[in-house]
């Protein structure tokens, strides 16, 4: 495991795969993997001793105490809070068809959560938690985790994020493999523009209608989009600045650490781990070409107006997968600017990640 998190810190600085996430979490799962820090302990309250007199209150490791915030279901919905008032929702208000492509993606959850309850042996709720790492979204795992199978937290946690940081080197050879030439070099219209009207009401107009049809997706709905009304009001510019700076960035750093303390060795190099991770890759990249692929399919029925790779961007990785979308176009047609139009999918795919782990909760919770 120290090898583990001497690789991934090797990826964050010297390859640049996305530090802000690889650095907290290898440095993280390096500590908690050297001898005798105590800095994993698990966290045993006066309550517990009460029950069980044969328990020593003790107050637990530092880490362990940032990781029962995950535990409890409190940092990703923050996560989602500093999200959406990061988010410009415009270039899915403008193409409201990409939310189709931001759907697709979502493919690779189901397919997985089939796989892991045939193939696997996993339980529904274990197969809907490992599934959910399809949608790229480490915050969205993480909180249905801890709601269906917590024994499986910290393999979940440390795959999901392990591929959100390698987004750039998993999706490019799946992207080409799926697209021709002559469909890399599409260049799409310019989008319309977004009035202030629509960017206030998107958010509210989505809370109402995603709580009303799956409650459960709420906590992380409702902070997506409080998040980005937030920013589109123009009356909450400090709130706005306080979710989309400190607050994501201190909830990133204390996730980031516990997630990757999370993983020590007796617990984590287990076959389940393995399984998990196998699985998760799998997920992603159907997540992946099931966006590519109905992105082809829109292609043909407009007569060949959309790009099939900004498909690949419907995974909730924002802005990673857009980028990649964008550097993939460019390396054929260096005159092509496909990040705008890549974005409606991106956001989509935050959205509809969260209505799949919605949709799983009100199933198996």
């Amino acid at each position: 495991m120290i090898g583990v998190a001497l690789l991934f810190l090797f990826l964050a600085i010297n390859k640049g795969f996305e530090p802000l996430l690889l650095v907290p979490i290898a440095f993280g799962m390096l500590l908690s993997n050297l001898p005798l820090t105590g800095i994993f302990d698990h966290t045993i309250s006066a309550f517990d001793a009460y029950l069980d007199p044969s328990k020593q209150e003790t107050a637990g490791g530092l880490f362990y105490l940032f990781y029962s915030f995950n535990k409890l279901g409190i940092f990703p919905p923050l996560i989602f809070l500093g999200i959406g008032a990061m988010t410009d929702f415009a270039p899915l208000i403008a193409n409201p068809k990409s939310l189709l492509l931001g759907a697709a993606a979502q493919l690779g959850i189901f397919f997985t959560f089939l796989g892991a309850v045939l193939f696997f042996g996993f339980t529904a709720q274990e197969a809907a938690s490992i599934g959910i790492i399809g949608g790229a979204d480490g915050p969205t795992a993480i909180f249905i985790t801890t709601k269906l199978a917590p024994h499986l937290l910290g393999a979940i946690a440390v795959a999901a994020y392990s591929y959100m940081a390698l987004v750039p080197v998993i999706q490019p050879p799946i992207m080409k493999a799926l697209t021709t030439k002559k469909e890399r070099v599409i260049k799409m219209e310019q989008l319309r523009v977004v009035s202030h009207r629509e960017k206030i009401l998107f958010p509210i107009m989505v809370t109402v209608i995603v709580v009303l049809i799956l409650p459960a997706a709420a906590p992380l709905v409702g902070m997506l989009m409080l998040g980005n009304l937030f920013k589109e009001s123009g009356v909450t510019a400090r709130l706005s600045d306080t979710a989309s700076n400190a607050l994501i960035n201190i909830v990133t750093i204390l996730l980031g650490i516990s997630v990757g303390a999370s993983a020590q060795g007796p617990t984590f190099l287990v076959p389940a781990t393995i399984q998990i991770i196998v699985l998760g890759i799998l997920a992603f990249a159907v997540g992946t070409a099931g966006g590519v692929l109905l992105a082809k399919l829109m292609n043909v029925l407009t007569g060949g107006k959309i790009n099939p790779l900004i498909g690949s961007a419907g995974v909730s990785a924002v802005p990673m997968a857009a980028r990649v979308s964008q550097k993939v176009g460019q390396q054929y047609n260096s005159t092509n600017f496909l990040l705008m139009h890549a974005m409606g999918p991106n956001v989509a795919g935050v959205i509809g990640s969260a209505v799949a782990a919605g949709v799983m909760l009100s199933m198996f919770g």
